[in-house]
């Protein structure tokens, strides 16, 4: 099998030759792999079976604007991102920033209405296709990068406490900042759909560490539609794309409306959090899987045989057909030893079915 067809093959559970490697670095852990291995772009390094196609641009978008929105100012040296929410940086916490939020003082619908969101159906998508295309071409898998999609990117905005209000009292601002958000993420996955991508992520934290963040009855009144309309549009645009859908934590009793709504691959099974083998007893015949080994635990405090020991477990829990691309569940910490790393990786490598 070339690597897209052994990628493919494993998430659609129809077989696979190897397992594949991915990871995420952060800055300390990617300064350590250049040091100490030489690896310039670590992605390269160790043959990742994919790469990201760069999102809708938006040239002149001025993220400047968003100040004015911010009743207590926002720290000296703070980002602003393409939404306009605020990232206040810390000293003592490396790459890690504190969230503000350009739309807790709203009061009513018609200051959300006059929040000037980015405009994606007017930016430059041209490069996508390019970059998709030339990914295959290198044999490698095309990947739309979509997470923090409805949920998460609409309280970045609003605040999670007061979205959860507005939700609860069935407030006009909540179905208006919802709607929003997903008809801006309807422009951005229907472009890269159209571009070529073999995959879409998409994706919002809807668990925490012990149960879900909200009641079922709330997730289907207010996300499960949404996300169904927008997983039903980019399969109308390619019934072969892969949908993939991040949630950390606890989130195994929204797994039957996520296959429900059409997702393909579930990330990241927080081993903390949620046991493999049984979620992959009752759901793998639907739905196939992205991580499972801990980055809480095996990862940062495991030893090199015991991070082998979890990779080789999960794989043959989901058996010979696939279903398990299988990686640490979150970015990788400063804490985690480059020896566990370079484990998972030969577990990846050695793993016999």
């Amino acid at each position: 099998m070339t690597n897209r067809e052994n990628f493919l093959s494993l998430l659609r559970r129809t077989g696979y030759e190897w397992v594949p490697v991915e990871f995420s670095l952060c800055p300390y852990l990617i300064e350590r792999v250049q040091k100490e291995l030489g690896a310039g772009d670590y992605q390269e390094y160790f043959s990742f079976p994919w790469r990201m196609v760069e999102d809708i641009r938006l040239p002149g978008h001025d993220v400047e604007q968003y100040r004015k929105f911010y009743q207590r100012p926002l720290a000296d040296g703070a980002d602003i991102d393409t939404w306009g929410v605020g990232h206040e940086k810390s000293p003592n916490s490396m790459h890690m920033t504190y969230m503000r939020h350009s739309l807790e003082d709203a009061e009513d619908l018609e200051d959300l209405q006059k929040y000037p969101f980015p405009d994606f159906a007017h930016g430059e998508n041209a490069h996508q296709k390019e970059q998709a295309d030339a990914l295959k071409k290198r044999d490698l898998i095309a990947v739309g990068n979509m997470q923090t999609t409805i949920w998460e990117t609409a309280w970045y905005l609003r605040g999670m406490e007061n979205l959860f209000c507005d939700m609860m009292a069935e407030e006009d601002t909540a179905e208006f900042l919802l709607d929003k958000v997903l008809e801006i993420s309807m422009i951005r996955a229907r472009s890269y759909a159209e571009a070529g991508v073999d995959v879409i992520y998409f994706g919002d934290d809807i668990g925490m560490q012990q149960t879900i963040m909200m009641s079922e009855e709330l997730y289907c009144r207010w996300l499960k539609p949404r996300l169904t309309r927008l997983v039903d549009m980019v399969k109308a645009i390619n019934p072969d794309i892969l949908v993939f859908y991040h949630s950390c934590g606890f989130i195994e009793p929204f797994i039957p409306h996520l296959i429900e709504a059409g997702i393909d691959v579930l990330n990241p099974i927080q081993s903390e959090c949620m046991d493999f083998k049984e979620i992959c007893r009752q759901y793998g015949d639907r739905i196939s899987f992205h991580g499972t080994i801990g980055t809480q635990t095996v990862m940062p405090h495991g030893t090199p045989e015991e991070v082998k020991k979890a990779v080789w477990e999960n794989l043959d829990a989901a058996g010979e057909k696939g279903g398990l691309f299988v990686a640490p569940t979150h970015i990788l910490e400063p804490e985690v030893p480059l020896e566990n790393i370079l484990a998972y990786v030969e577990a990846c490598r050695n793993y016999r079915k």
